[in-house]
């Protein structure tokens, strides 16, 4: 095999579920190859550099090899390398968001019932005033 849809690659090497999320991940620019936004339907070959957006994370992969079968986990990494610069990148940013979730001001206790219904009530009072309606 000397090229392949970088969406069929990209669901065996198990980066989506589907290959519809391929799909929309390449359609909403977070799939980029050799620094390029692409198409669902580009082909790759071996040693193309990828960007796959997942999430919070920048992934920065070279391709190894071509499959268009969907295996195991441990047959899909050998496909590709994360390179060294992106693992670290990944690291450091997981540790400040991991660092930085300290800061989130977070409730003391879970509302109760009565506290449920007011907010209820609230959002409610507030969507009719939006919509018009009286």
């Amino acid at each position: 095999m000397q090229k392949l849809r970088i969406d069929k690659w990209l669901w065996a090497a198990r980066f989506f579920k589907t290959r519809s999320l391929c799909k929309q991940a390449i359609e909403g620019g977070k799939v980029h190859v050799n620094g390029q936004r692409v198409k669902v339907s580009k082909d790759i070959v071996v040693g193309d550099a990828i960007r796959v957006r997942q999430g919070w994370d920048d992934k920065d992969i070279v391709v190894l090899s071509l499959s268009d079968q969907r295996r195991g986990a441990p047959e899909a990494q050998l496909l590709y390398e994360e390179t060294p610069e992106s693992i670290a990148k990944r690291e450091a940013e997981a540790l400040a968001r991991k660092a930085a979730g300290g800061m989130v001001g977070r409730p003391d206790h879970k509302p109760s019932k009565r506290e449920r219904r007011q907010i209820h009530r609230f959002k409610n009072i507030n969507d009719s005033e939006t919509d018009g309606s009286p």
